[in-house]
């Protein structure tokens, strides 16, 4: 049994809170140049060069790539052999946010009541996820999520007589209503499975993934691979000014599901997408 103080966890946190809002990962860097080399449409090419220039001077400058600097969902991977002593798991991560927030001047974008509002002041609490797994090791990641993307996620409580052209259809008509208001372009994550809840955190659980992996399962690396390349099809484009880049990937999550039914989730996050991982 390795003991691992929530002291630690608290560190981890807060600095993952700043590094995540100032560094973009490198897949998502990647793949902005790679799609500014394929864009022929001068307003896009334009729109393209703006995002690979804000990164590169929130990079070098060490400041926050978006003004939204998201709702912190700080993802634990718990070594069953773990145990955590000096404090409470919950707090631990949730002072992590607090001063990852204030120590990195960034946006505090989370009210008390979802009806009545009221900004409690410092960003939390965290949208914590857990999950135990084999070993001694605490893997943390966290994902800033801002809600001009969020705002544009949706899931449906598919039979499982819609088959994969429901799915397909509700992937496309998901994001084209979307539009411009997830500032594209933009990333996709999709959940199908589970139940309502799982299929949602499967979706988010997508957008943490590079976007340069493939899902193992061949059926769905080809799945990916089709609906981005329908998606950007569309037409949208670098913040909806037309163009060849509407999405920079799709990724999907799946798991086993009930005989009577088919979930499936989409979570739409913007170009900024921000993700940071360290195992403790």
């Amino acid at each position: 049994m390795r003991e691992i103080e929530a002291g630690t966890i608290t560190e981890v946190v807060a600095r993952l809170c700043v590094e995540a809002n100032e560094h973009l990962p490198g897949d998502i860097q990647a793949a902005l140049k790679r799609c500014r080399a394929c864009e022929d449409w001068e307003i896009a090419q334009g729109v393209l060069d703006q995002i690979i220039e804000n990164y590169e001077i929130a990079d070098a400058q060490c400041v926050p790539v978006c003004q939204d600097t998201g709702m912190a969902c700080v993802f634990l991977e718990i070594g069953q052999d773990v145990h955590i002593t000096g404090g409470d798991l919950t707090e631990a991560v949730d002072e992590g946010v607090r001063r990852g927030y204030q120590e990195g001047y960034l946006r505090k974008s989370v009210v008390q009541d979802p009806v009545r509002r009221g900004n409690t002041g410092d960003n939390t609490p965290a949208m914590l996820y857990t999950e135990i797994v084999p070993g001694e090791q605490i893997r943390v990641t966290v994902g800033p999520k801002g809600f001009g993307s969020e705002n544009m996620s949706a899931i449906r409580m598919f039979k499982p007589s819609a088959g994969l052209q429901g799915i397909k259809d509700f992937i496309l008509e998901t994001v084209e209503a979307a539009g411009p208001n997830p500032c594209p372009p933009m990333v996709v994550g999709v959940g199908i499975g589970g139940t309502f809840d799982k299929a949602a955190l499967l979706a988010k659980k997508a957008l943490m993934r590079p976007i340069d992996s493939e899902h193992p399962d061949p059926f769905y690396a080809a799945l990916e691979r089709e609906m981005l390349e329908r998606i950007n099809e569309l037409g949208i484009g670098p913040q909806g000014f037309g163009g060849r880049t509407t999405a920079l990937g799709l990724n999907i999550e799946t798991m086993p599901t009930h005989i009577a039914g088919m979930p499936c989730a989409i979570n739409i996050s913007c170009h900024v997408t921000r993700h940071k991982t360290e195992v403790i």
